[in-house]
């Protein structure tokens, strides 16, 4: 049976929970297309996460790894298409690390593209009643961080994918942050679910409009 790596962060920023590793450990376990979900928890630490992330690809040695986070501001499902080679905190990380404009990794390229289908999977996840979208940035916190890592990572394996999703605040963390969007949780997990099972399904994305103009 093949495996499939969740992973998900700690809360940050003053936030109780996150979503992501709430979303993911409700997956823990289950099987999609003849591979078992793996789901594991991140730092939200610089420096930190990327060996905590490498320890379980060769511990679980999967065939797709799809990194989530949370993105308090964002209405929809984020499938994000780039990772950037700089880490520029907007605040401090959970050890009080605030890194300003550096790379990532000094020998590393300046980005790295999604390996994930993602154009496909937004439309899956439409076509579920859920809003979606395409991501032309993922930050330049510890989610890109981890993202350009595990990209970074995975060119040392063969045959394996990866990529990452943002995901909105659940409605409880909305009532502490007012004016803010939220998806339910069930949505959230429902969709993760059909992003791996596109990607499982598609080798290549599908070819259709998901640009932003700004």
């Amino acid at each position: 049976m093949g495996k499939i790596l969740l992973t998900g962060f700690e809360p940050f920023g003053g936030e109780p929970l996150n979503p992501s590793l709430e979303a993911i450990k409700l997956l823990n376990g289950e099987t999609i297309d003849g591979s078992e979900i793996v789901s594991k928890g991140l730092p939200v630490v610089f420096g930190e996460a990327r060996p905590v992330l490498e320890e379980y690809i060769k511990e679980i040695n999967p065939e797709l790894v799809i990194s989530v986070g949370q993105a308090g501001g964002r209405s929809a499902i984020s499938v994000e298409r780039v990772a950037i080679n700089v880490s520029d905190g907007r605040i401090p990380d959970n050890k009080g690390y605030q890194p300003i404009d550096e790379p990532i990794n000094e020998k590393g390229p300046v980005a790295y593209w999604s390996m994930l289908p993602i154009k496909a999977i937004v439309k899956s996840i439409r076509e579920a009643g859920i809003p979606a979208e395409v991501s032309q940035t993922a930050g330049t916190y510890v989610c890109n961080y981890i993202f350009y890592a595990l990209m970074d990572i995975l060119t040392e394996y063969k045959g394996i994918r990866g990529g990452f999703i943002h995901i909105p605040f659940i409605p409880e963390q909305a009532v502490r942050n007012p004016g803010q969007p939220s998806l339910s949780l069930e949505d959230i997990v429902k969709a993760i679910r059909i992003a791996i099972q596109t990607t499982l399904s598609h080798e290549t994305d599908i070819v259709e409009a998901g640009g932003q103009i700004s």
